[in-house]
């Protein structure tokens, strides 16, 4: 279990993280009203491990880039990867808030993928919280009407992908830098990006949207050295629900940019995937024998 220090630095990690991610979706979507999904992806990755290479040598771990092909790293990498080009596919065709709210149930889905892997065992309160939970995901997309689309779909994968990105996150060893963790991860972004943009029609390079994603890159990649840095050195019980800031964040900058504003399907949709995040978390903290706050063996 991580000590006080290390929750409260997890917490600050955590909520920096979320901050800049919403930007970064804001700009990535402002982007995408031009370029498609790979071609704004792959060149984000450009601008982010050139970024990613500062940060690593500003903090003196460049001797330990080899690590970055240590086989969890690796895996961490290509789930982020995939988990990024769903997630930019469907924030183009998505209100920014509602896709938000749907990435909202990752938390909820790690516990569910940490019981089916024997991870953690869970007690009918937290089965009753999951359940609430994935029913405010129906909520949100709503499957059946006229807003659930191929977007929706794609947006719950993106959300399957990140929950084992997270879990994975927790299987790397205290001596591999968050800094080698984060560039190694934009690198993977950055060739899936491309592979998958051999599939699109890819546009001439646009001055304003290449800007977008230029400052999209910096956040990005800050962002997720603190997500690293706040999965691995805290209580995952304890960070995850600092993660729910960021729907009221997104839901504000989705109306100053657009004028989108959920409906009261999703507006239920969002309490509900709230509430029972909130809750589950609340219990994986205060049960002794939740293995999802232990923290990850060194040398992994």
């Amino acid at each position: 279990m991580a000590s006080a220090a290390e929750n409260r630095r997890g917490i600050v990690f955590m909520l920096a993280a979320i901050s800049l991610f919403v930007v970064n979706d804001v700009l990535m979507k402002l982007a995408r009203e031009t370029y498609p999904a790979g071609q704004a992806l792959a060149l984000r990755a450009v601008f982010a491990i050139v970024v990613g290479f500062a940060i690593v040598f500003a903090a003196r771990e460049g001797d330990r880039l080899a690590m970055a092909l240590r086989p969890r790293v690796v895996l961490r990498g290509i789930l982020e990867a995939f988990g990024a080009v769903t997630f930019s596919w469907s924030l183009g065709l998505m209100p920014l808030a509602n896709i938000t709210a749907i990435n909202m149930a990752s938390p909820l889905l790690i516990v569910a993928l940490a019981v089916v892997l024997g991870i953690e065992s869970v007690g009918w309160r937290r089965t009753l919280a999951l359940s609430v939970g994935f029913i405010g995901v129906l909520f949100v997309a709503r499957p059946g009407a006229e807003s659930f689309n191929a977007a929706a779909l794609i947006a719950l994968l993106s959300v399957f992908l990140t929950s084992c990105r997270d879990l994975a996150t927790r299987s790397i060893g205290d001596d591999v830098p968050s800094t080698v963790v984060s560039l190694s991860t934009t690198a993977f972004v950055g060739l899936v990006a491309l592979s998958y943009g051999q599939t699109e029609q890819w546009l001439p390079v646009r001055q304003m949207a290449t800007l977008y994603v230029a400052l999209s890159a910096v956040l990005v990649t800050i962002g997720t050295f603190f997500i690293v840095s706040a999965y691995r050195r805290a209580d995952v019980g304890v960070i995850s629900q600092y993660r729910y800031t960021v729907i009221v964040f997104a839901t504000l900058l989705g109306y100053f940019v657009w004028g989108d504003v959920p409906d009261l399907f999703a507006f239920l949709g969002i309490g509900l995937i709230v509430g029972s995040g909130l809750y589950t978390m609340h219990r994986q903290r205060v049960r002794p024998d939740s293995n999802l706050k232990l923290t990850r063996k060194a040398g992994a």
